[in-house]
């Protein structure tokens, strides 16, 4: 039986991959799709969604909503960059023409809809901030019932983030920084939650041996795709800096499909607003409860990606 998913990214090269891999799991029912610009330029991320659908996703008639929501603390703009890159990859402006539309309504409110016009509880998986579904949640509270659980890339419970900017402490991870407060709205509701964190992935970096391996079966379009697209970001090399990619969202996007690739545990958990240490998410055992992902099979991750990716046309 097939899960319904509502997907809300942000942009980011792995989120477009995310998206990607969504189209081929024969078990997800995407349902929506909505794109803020925070790792990324609203406009290329969405257009770029928009062609991914058109290109990989097997004839599925979606629509891409464009969120209105403003970063209390933007990314860094050299990240952002990669969307302008990722929208412009040959295999994607093939057609000449995009046909996937763009949704009528912004992207909370489009959740709202897909929400409470589904006929069973929605999936969502949240790659991105979590600004949507915190003005979902302000706007419809009843929502809440509509939703089975969230899977979602942000926070870290390590001592130092992947923030280095002069506004912060350094504890924050970005998702959970670029919007504090939505952070806190969405922690204060009863949805069952699980994270994928910083800590989550440190199994599952980029490196050149995974360049390689879909270098070497370039002839596959989903594989030319996902290899094209990594191009983009730095891998870890010799050693770790904040900006060094790991899997983030791809994993949790996986995780989603095949629970069984991943270990997690339950914590208890919350998130500070006030400066500076706004956005950092930490262990509290008044907190709200959270599945915390801590290790990740790394060959039948990647082997997933690989079978993932070899399936689109």
């Amino acid at each position: 039986m097939s899960k319904k998913v509502y997907f809300s990214q942000d942009g980011g090269v792995d989120d477009i991959i995310s998206l990607f891999l969504l189209l081929q799991m024969d078990d997800v029912d995407l349902i929506g799709v909505g794109v803020m610009g925070a790792d990324s330029y609203l406009q290329p991320a969405a257009e770029a969604s928009r062609k991914v659908i058109d290109r990989f996703g097997h004839g599925k008639k979606l629509e891409v909503a464009y969120s209105n929501a403003r970063a209390v603390h933007p990314f860094p703009t050299k990240w952002r960059l990669d969307a302008y890159s990722e929208n412009s990859l040959p295999i994607l402006n093939e057609s000449g023409e995009i046909k996937t539309p763009k949704a009528p309504l912004a992207a909370d409110d489009d959740l709202i809809e897909k929400l409470m016009n589904s006929n069973e509880p929605v999936t969502l998986l949240f790659t991105g901030p979590l600004s949507d579904l915190a003005s979902a949640l302000k706007k419809k509270p009843e929502i809440e019932d509509k939703i089975a659980e969230l899977m979602w890339m942000g926070g870290t419970f390590q001592e130092r983030g992947n923030v280095a900017e002069p506004d912060c402490d350094g504890t924050q991870e970005w998702n959970a920084f670029w919007d504090p407060e939505a952070v806190s709205t969405v922690f204060s509701s009863g949805i069952k939650i699980t994270m994928v964190a910083l800590e989550s992935t440190h199994n599952v970096p980029l490196t050149p041996a995974v360049r390689m391996s879909w270098a070497k079966d370039r002839r596959y379009p989903g594989i030319d795709f996902i290899g094209n697209s990594y191009a983009f970001v730095p891998e870890l090399s010799m050693f770790e800096t904040n900006s060094t990619y790991f899997l983030w969202d791809v994993l949790t996007t996986c995780a989603l499909e095949d629970p069984t690739l991943i270990k997690q545990k339950t914590v208890k958990c919350s998130v500070y607003t006030d400066f500076p240490r706004d956005g950092r998410t930490y262990l509290d055992d008044n907190g709200r409860e959270a599945q915390l992902v801590y290790d990740v099979d790394n060959k039948r991750f990647f082997d997933m990606i690989m079978e993932l990716g070899k399936k689109a046309k």
